[in-house]
């Protein structure tokens, strides 16, 4: 028996770890300790930082993946049109429960007159736009005002402070109940849209999505760009895949139609969080993840998921349950954020959290919910979503070590990822974009690698089993499931499922 059969047998992990990349990580050293942790996507949030240093950092990320041969992705967060205060002194402006404060669109610095506090705002529409009655909050809710109503003479907003505090420069605003005009996707935004295009960045992720459309628009405008930058946008896998982040009251109430939409979905709670009742909030990330899973999308959860750890070299205990219920509840991803941009032990932070998900997926079978199949692709009756449905089954009933496919541009592996199968998906693709993108999926390795050259399904029997021995998933002798098509490499061509015991050639056989 080979050094590779002999020793025990690997599990990668299920649920995938995005870690967003900041000052504290940056580092070729920092960026390999925390690809040795688990991350398998880096977070690029394009509200902080400049191109020049995103550059960077994206080179020291695939610095790093070639080094250690993983496969990793980047993933590019546009701002969106984030509503902010301008500039304060650095002592800030204290606004005092029960006095008035007025927001003005011409103030570049924050001021006191005549007792009131006078703040700008980066939004000018805003004057216009927020209805007496309706709450106005700054700094993710800490401070809390109604609006009293526009006024002339100066352009201004006089607002009624409920719970006072502390504002300092450029903090967040958050208008739960007013129906902003301003696109989804800003100036800026399209900047990096464009950036993003032109560095290769594997995914984007859309910021306070209220309309199934604005994802529409993305998308539309991305396939022009993609086709001058591949040659044709008709060709499948050539647009970067969409994330819609999900923080806005109206996104919520069109979850349905924006999970339809997207190609994937973040619960974003940090501004979802303050925008909404925060006793609904637990009820509101449920219902995304089951929107996710009824239109077989990958979920993301992510803020303040080990927030403690930004100091602390521990997470709370409710943070470690809040990561296990998240990976209960079939999410197929988790997401830190300033843990690892500016924490203080950031790869601690993602250990902490491969550790915690480890170990939710081992006893996910007691206490996790059993996702159905996706509605829409029952519906759809598309053939490999049949296939993959049909995979899951057998893969159950033979006790599969794995499920091993061929996905050219990540779609069988995608239809795949969409059933709670007990045995890691092995996915492989010749296209190294394509690896990258399917990160996102729960279950899947995605693995890079060339189709053999008589493209028969035994040579590709032959040649994965030398690859997963050496990797160590596998022994001589465990059932594994293959889904492929031929010729291998093509797109759409799947169209079989086949048993292989792994190291007996003669054994693979479509099923019929």
């Amino acid at each position: 028996m080979s050094v590779a059969t002999a020793r025990s047998v690997q599990r990668p992990l299920r649920t995938k770890i995005i870690a967003t990349i900041g000052p504290a990580s940056e580092s070729h050293e920092m960026v390999t300790k925390l690809v040795d942790a688990g991350v398998s996507i880096f977070r690029f949030n394009f509200s902080h930082g400049t191109f020049e240093e995103h550059a960077a950092r994206l080179r020291t990320v695939r610095e790093v993946a070639r080094a250690q041969r993983r496969v990793i992705a980047v993933l590019g967060d546009l701002p969106g049109p984030k509503i902010r205060t301008t500039r304060t002194t650095d002592e800030g402006v204290m606004l005092e429960a029960g006095a008035d404060a007025l927001i003005r669109a011409d103030v570049e610095e924050a001021f006191v007159e005549d007792g009131v506090a006078v703040l700008g705002t980066t939004y000018e529409s805003m004057i216009d736009e927020v209805a007496a009655g309706q709450r106005v909050l700054i700094n993710d809710g800490a401070i809390r005002m109604l609006a009293v109503g526009a006024e002339e003479r100066p352009r201004q907003l006089r607002c009624r402070v409920l719970v006072g505090g502390l504002v300092t420069s450029k903090k967040g605003i958050n208008l739960p109940e007013t129906e902003l005009a301003a696109p989804a996707i800003t100036d800026h935004d399209w900047t990096c849209v464009e950036w993003a295009v032109e560095h290769g960045v594997d995914l984007l992720a859309l910021s306070f999505v209220r309309r199934p459309e604005e994802l529409l628009d993305l998308k539309q405008r991305l396939s022009g760009m993609c086709a001058m930058d591949r040659g044709s946008a008709d060709e499948a896998g050539t647009q970067i895949p969409i994330v819609a982040k999900v923080e806005k009251p109206q996104a919520v109430a069109r979850i349905e139609e924006i999970a339809a939409a997207a190609d994937a979905v973040m619960v974003a709670r940090g501004d979802l969080g303050v925008e909404m009742d925060l006793a609904q909030a637990p009820a509101v990330q449920k219902r995304i993840l089951s929107a996710c899973h009824e239109w077989g999308k990958p979920a993301i959860v992510a803020t303040q998921m080990l927030e403690s750890m930004i100091e602390s070299a521990s997470p709370t205990r409710a943070e470690a349950t809040d990561v296990a219920n998240a990976v209960y509840d079939g999410a197929d991803c988790v997401m830190l954020s300033g843990e690892t941009a500016v924490g203080k032990r950031p790869a601690l932070a993602v250990e902490t959290m491969r550790r915690i998900c480890s170990e939710a997926e081992r006893t996910r079978g007691e206490f996790g919910a059993s996702a159905p199949a996706p509605r829409a692709l029952i519906a759809s009756r598309y053939r490999t979503a049949a296939l993959a449905h049909g995979a899951f089954h057998v893969a159950r009933d033979l006790r599969a070590r794995l499920v091993v496919c061929w996905s050219q541009n990540g779609g069988t592996a995608r239809y795949l990822s969409n059933h709670a199968f007990d045995a890691p998906i092995v996915a492989y693709t010749s296209d190294a974009r394509a690896t990258r993108r399917m990160t996102l999926l729960s279950g899947v390795t995605p693995l890079l690698s060339e189709p053999p050259a008589s493209g028969r399904l035994s040579a590709w029997c032959e040649q994965i089993d030398a690859d997963l021995l050496e990797r160590g998933w596998v022994r001589e002798g465990d059932a594994i499931v293959l889904v492929g098509g031929l010729p291998l490499g093509e797109v759409r061509s799947t169209n079989t499922i086949s048993t292989h015991y792994v190291g007996q050639s003669d054994t693979s056989r479509p099923l019929e």
